[in-house]
């Protein structure tokens, strides 16, 4: 595992680095830097290339990045300070990154790493509703489902809404009982699947560090082979909450995921300042989230899903830049407008899946339904994009080629803001086997058809 960079100076940092307010920052400081970047780099957004070919603009992308972290940082809302590492400290760090790890374990370890550029080797693939609000009664079979597929590597699990009728408030003894009650839950499922050892990551119910910790245990909860996140805030901040967490997670010896989303939107701008933040968080989850993989979320602000014209391409040449300038593992955390059992949540799976795998990121899906509908998911989105992935890794296809594919694609999209909200999962699946219904099946075989047509060769 590789050692966390100077935990101690990173926390001193945040109570002596420069001070300011956090509108200076976000004002004077953040938006006249990255503005002044994107003109310097030229870099620009064309809609004709959602995959981009030409290597020049991820690595333009990727200077941009380092320049404006190198000068901006990350704020510290808590202390009012900025956070501040020079390109040595962050070379540094990146030449004692491995670029793998095997995360899991015993049959069910399963090795997470850097990949590059049209990389033949399949993506890891994380599956699971990370976050979304979840009923007590449906927590079990909803991870059983994720759990089950062959082709999940590791997996998250929803958030807990309520335990025992009373519902679940952040800050309250009832969120530690949470925590505890969903990592046994999500345990329990795991062995009753018979993969006792794969990879969990985050507790989705304990959104604060006490509830964090108090579900790291070897025995019956989070163990050193699993993964917890620590989040951002938008854009390039943390809280002494984040810290502390970071903290718990470095000194407990588990592996962590910085969680980041830049808003297209909001003090990000447009897609091209958005690449540039996506990947200079990947600096922020390094150096101040001691991360061992990054989950990168590019988010439209208005309607809260990744699965746009300009957020694919902000997915994939963000990917292209972290994988070919670092050795850093990297990976697309998709989030679809549409929800399950529509046609349109299938193709904006494939459509996420296809623009991040080829572009060298490892696969996080998916979110659906703008992530508004409690059990409003199912595992059956999550496959498609993956499905994809491991396709179109084994067919070696190139950038070009994937261009055009997710071009067609995104014409049998409906508009976004028509998108609609599908199905829950207890209308998707049999909850008691634990199986999709016939119309689910019938319909995810029909896109697969349809993706096929338009050339991905899927593996059966």
């Amino acid at each position: 595992m590789v050692p966390p960079w100077r935990i101690k100076e990173v926390l001193e940092r945040a109570e002596e680095g420069p001070i300011c307010q956090e509108r200076e920052f976000d004002l004077k400081i953040l938006v006249p830097k990255l503005n002044e970047v994107i003109k310097e780099y030229d870099i620009r957004f064309n809609p004709e290339n959602i995959i981009e070919s030409d290597n020049s603009l991820a690595d333009d992308v990727y200077k941009a990045a380092l320049d404006l972290y190198l000068e901006v940082g990350t704020y510290c809302t808590s202390s009012h300070r900025r956070i501040l590492f020079d390109e040595s400290e962050i070379k540094e760090a990146m030449s004692n990154h491995p670029g793998k790890f095997l995360v899991g374990a015993g049959k069910d370890a399963r090795e997470m790493s850097h990949r590059r550029v049209e990389d033949i080797n399949k993506p890891f693939c994380m599956l699971g509703p990370m976050g979304l609000p979840c009923s007590e009664e449906l927590f079990v079979p909803i991870c059983i489902a994720y759990i089950q597929e062959p082709i999940a590597d590791g997996v998250t699990a929803p958030a807990l809404d309520s335990l025992d009728g009373r519902l679940i408030k952040i800050g309250t003894p009832t969120e530690v009982r949470g925590a505890v009650t969903h990592t046994t839950l999500l345990k329990h499922a795991a062995r009753k699947v018979g993969r006792p050892g794969i990879f969990c990551t985050s507790v989705a119910t304990a959104p604060s560090d006490a509830a964090q910790i108090s579900a790291s245990n070897e025995n019956w909860g989070e163990k050193l082979t699993d993964g917890r996140f620590v989040g951002a805030i938008a854009e390039l901040k943390v809280n002494y909450d984040l810290l502390r967490k970071m903290t718990h997670f470095v000194t407990y010896g588990c592996y962590i995921g910085a969680l980041t989303g830049p808003l297209l939107g909001g003090y990000a701008g447009g897609p091209e300042g958005t690449a540039v933040i996506g990947v200079a968080y990947h600096f922020q989850g390094l150096m101040v989230h001691q991360a061992h993989y990054q989950a990168s979320f590019p988010l439209h602000m208005i309607h809260t899903c990744n699965t746009t014209q300009e957020l694919l391409w902000c997915t994939s040449i963000v990917s292209q830049a972290i994988a070919k300038n670092t050795p850093l593992i990297t990976f697309a955390k998709g989030k679809a407008a549409a929800g399950p059992c529509t046609d349109m949540v299938l193709y904006e799976a494939a459509a996420h899946g296809l623009s991040a795998t080829v572009s060298g990121a490892n696969l996080y899906v998916l979110g659906t339904a703008k992530e508004k509908i409690k059990d409003g998911y199912t595992p059956m989105e999550a496959k498609m994009a993956c499905e994809v992935g491991h396709s179109i890794a084994k067919m070696r296809m190139k950038r070009s080629d994937a261009n055009q594919i997710v071009k067609e694609i995104l014409k049998r999209y409906k508009k976004i803001e028509e998108a609609p909200v599908g199905k829950k999962f207890y209308e998707c699946y049999d909850v008691s086997k634990v199986r999709p219904t016939k119309e689910y099946v019938e319909l995810y075989n029909k896109v697969k058809r349809e993706l096929a047509d338009l050339g991905i060769e899927f593996e059966y």
